[in-house]
């Protein structure tokens, strides 16, 4: 008998993560909580905050789940993981103490540098006189970051000094992030290309799946601020599995010791952001789950069983999993309201959303989105929807990603031209 699966989260990441879990071997049922409209479309959706770790618990025992795939950072952070394993129920996602790798920016970077794990010169203080001083120790442009998870939001990239100044001044003066803000890092800024790396650990061991490339910025050639991200593609040239491979042991197998011997083995998703340098690969931050759009594009190129690979991450050992990859290319392009990442209007009529899933070799995944009281498809998010293609290169993948997104359409929709060009 396949394993009942719960996905905890209502995002684009949680309905690919169930879209590749419904086609899992290994898999019977995929329910979800709090869920959304795609989601629903796999399996039963459940009213239930995915933040709140006792009624998630409560709600995995109550539907006999075998095992429960945590997508979004905040249930991480808040304990769910510690929850379920209080109830012996299998969970995918590291518990609140490893989660921390994401929930503080100076905690992850205690980590990589105890670790010597390559990362970029940094200070972390809550004081805003040390904070100036700590600008001055680094050349433009400045980076200063929320400590604590401000939804994606929480990193400014400054080119002058005053605007660093007033970046710390929004956090530990203003307090526009709340707590998350009440600590800072200012760092070195690295200058490269980034690289999304995903790692599926079993608290000593790690697989690292295919790379992808995201675009944080709102608008086209990298202009506007800083988002949850706006498009993805896989693979990425010169940034293959052959090419990532060293990587294990330069970052990921080091930081699992350093957590390990802090006595907080690491099992879930660890994943790496990078930055490719003209001295080689340095870290640039930590999640604790998936990446959000990345991983739109990297599970529909997974050939194997999904499920089998998480089970064995909260269970066993990764190492007596094969993992194999389909030749093709994917390429995401979100569909985002108008206005985010700043303030944006909800409950706005979805079109074409059918229309675009009918085409060959596309998958419309649900960000942010709901039914009102009519039945309608609805915004109910910044990100509202990510196009992905499949095709057998990145520029296919990207012509058919577009096509489809050309059929949706809805009052203030935006979105950038300008994912996986020139690829």
């Amino acid at each position: 008998m396949g394993k009942r699966v719960l996905v905890v989260g209502g995002g684009g990441r949680e309905h690919a993560l169930g879209w590749r879990l419904a086609t899992s071997p290994s898999v019977d049922a995929v329910e979800s909580a709090p869920g959304n409209p795609g989601l629903a479309d796999l399996g039963p959706v459940h009213a239930v905050d995915p933040s709140d770790p006792a009624a998630v618990a409560a709600l995995a025992q109550e539907r006999r789940i075998d095992l429960v795939v945590v997508g979004p950072e905040a249930p991480l952070v808040a304990g769910v993981v510690d929850h379920l394993q209080a109830r012996d129920i299998p969970a995918f996602g590291p518990v609140a103490a490893g989660a921390h790798i994401e929930g503080s920016k100076a905690f992850a970077k205690d980590i990589m540098v105890s670790a010597g794990a390559p990362t970029a010169g940094y200070v972390a203080t809550a004081d805003r006189d040390e904070a100036y001083a700590a600008l001055e120790r680094f050349a433009p442009p400045y980076v200063v970051k929320a400590d604590g998870l401000a939804a994606g939001k929480g990193v400014r990239i400054c080119d002058r000094i005053e605007e660093a100044r007033e970046a710390v001044d929004d956090a530990l003066v203003r307090r526009i992030f709340g707590e998350a803000g009440a600590n800072l890092v200012v760092e070195e800024f690295l200058d490269g290309p980034e690289r999304s790396l995903f790692g599926v650990c079993d608290g000593t061991d790690v697989v690292l799946l295919a790379p992808a490339q995201d675009y944080k910025r709102a608008l086209d050639g990298d202009g506007g601020l800083n988002t949850g991200g706006m498009g993805a593609y896989s693979p990425v040239p010169g940034f293959g599995l052959d090419d990532v491979a060293r990587l294990r042991e330069l970052i990921f197998l080091p930081v699992l010791r350093e957590l390990a011997s802090r006595g907080t083995p690491y099992r879930g998703l660890l994943y790496a952001g990078l930055v490719d340098t003209a001295t080689g690969p340095r870290l640039l931050e930590f999640n604790a789950r998936f990446g959000d759009p990345e991983t739109q594009v990297v599970v529909p190129r997974l050939a194997s069983d999904l499920g089998e690979l998480l089970w064995a991450s909260a269970t066993g050992s990764v190492s007596d999993v094969e993992v194999t990859w389909r030749d093709e290319a994917a390429v995401t392009v979100v569909l985002a309201s108008g206005g985010y990442p700043g303030d944006y209007p909800t409950g706005v009529p979805i079109t074409g959303v059918e229309d675009a899933n009918a085409l060959p070799g596309v998958q419309v995944f649900h960000a942010g989105t709901r039914r009102d009281a009519d039945g309608r498809l609805v915004t109910a998010g910044g990100r509202v929807l990510n196009v992905t293609a499949v095709g057998a290169t990145v520029t296919e993948a990207r012509r058919q990603a577009y096509d489809a997104a050309d059929r949706i359409a809805f009052d203030g929709l935006q979105r950038r031209s300008d994912i996986a060009a020139g690829i």
